[in-house]
């Protein structure tokens, strides 16, 4: 008699954004989050971010169809949300190819690049200027 293993059906993915880092692992269930060890309107409070987290499961109508679970951290809540979101989209595309085009087209599968100027020596700030004084 052999045993035939079944393939846990799990897709991993990482998403940065800014200075954050979320690790994100998908499992067909239903919809339960665990961000950190805690839930998704825990650990993100504003409504707006939660919003924005689940904007993959509502561009592929999948919305329920998966178990999230993360680990996110580094910089600051919005930082942490642009990448958890772009960690759930690309762990999409590994679940269901055909989902691609969708998050695609919403911009879900690119990268935000914009991350905090540095300081440059000798000045205030990245940009600012000391005070001109002509005398």
């Amino acid at each position: 008699m052999t045993v035939v293993l079944q393939p846990e059906l799990r897709w991993h993915a990482i998403g940065r954004r800014k200075t954050s880092v979320a690790r994100v692992y998908l499992t067909p269930g239903s919809g339960k989050w665990d961000v950190n060890g805690r839930t998704l309107g825990d650990y993100f409070p504003r409504r707006s971010l939660v919003q924005h987290i689940q904007e993959p499961f509502a561009v592929t109508d999948t919305l329920g169809a998966f178990d999230v679970r993360a680990r996110v951290h580094g910089g600051g809540s919005t930082g942490q949300a642009g990448a958890l979101r772009l960690a759930i989209a690309r762990a999409l595309v590994g679940a269901d190819d055909t989902h691609r085009r969708k998050l695609r087209e919403q911009k879900l599968l690119t990268r935000d690049p914009r991350a905090v100027e540095r300081k440059k020596p000798g000045r205030p700030g990245a940009r600012k200027r000391f005070q001109f004084s002509k005398r």
